[in-house]
């Protein structure tokens, strides 16, 4: 460190670094252990990140990096956009189905990217912005099973009625995506999902996790 530099907004990049490089999170103690500084530092550098939205604290206390990372780059969001398309296109018209990518933001599930099939009669209105708590809906459960290692079935999400009135959904988290919780899913005027949807849906996932490595 030179006398130029700024050891506190060294150490504050070394911990969005840090939360970057792991996909559950850390906590105060495991922060501290790997800056080598005592935990009051850490909660005050927390603080002031999470001030920012660059970082946020799950109700386990673990820390991860915040959507606020994404919004300083305003290009950011459009690049995340662009590069799952062509997957959510390819879902949106082989279901028949309106696609989605949704984002972790804050305890929100925040939809970043939509796309309505083009030869159905009717279809699910979704817009991108559209919030809803992670605890419903199969974008937001999704997100909370890869989050808690459920995804031994590729962490499928299967819901109905949740967040629209008859309407079903399923969504497959984007896996190995360092810095990055999301999911990607369908939503659709039905009863049930067929048995067929919710292996497509965890493909699309695949591709869209890959277009963002």
């Amino acid at each position: 460190m030179t006398a130029e530099t700024s050891q506190t907004l060294d150490r504050g990049l070394r911990v969005l670094k840090l939360l970057a490089d792991t996909d559950h999170g850390l906590t105060v103690t495991e922060l501290s252990h790997k800056l080598g500084v005592n935990r009051t530092v850490v909660y005050r550098l927390l603080a002031t990140l999470e001030q920012h939205a660059l970082v946020r604290r799950d109700l386990g206390g673990r820390a991860r990096v915040g959507l606020g990372v994404l919004r300083l780059g305003r290009q950011v969001h459009p690049l995340v956009r662009e590069a799952a398309l062509p997957a959510l296109r390819a879902l949106a018209e082989d279901i028949g189905a309106t696609a989605h990518l949704t984002l972790v933001d804050g305890t929100e599930a925040l939809a970043v990217a939509v796309v309505e099939p083009t030869w159905t009669d009717y279809h699910v209105a979704y817009r991108a912005g559209f919030r809803h708590p992670l605890d419903r809906g199969a974008a937001g459960r999704a997100i909370l099973k890869a989050r808690q290692g459920r995804i031994q079935d590729a962490g499928l999400a299967l819901t109905h009625g949740e967040l629209e009135a008859g309407a079903s959904g399923a969504a497959a988290p984007l896996l190995g995506v360092s810095g990055i919780e999301g999911s990607v899913g369908v939503v659709m005027l039905a009863d049930a999902v067929s048995e067929r949807i919710g292996p497509r849906v965890v493909d699309a996932a695949r591709e869209v996790a890959e277009a963002l490595r």
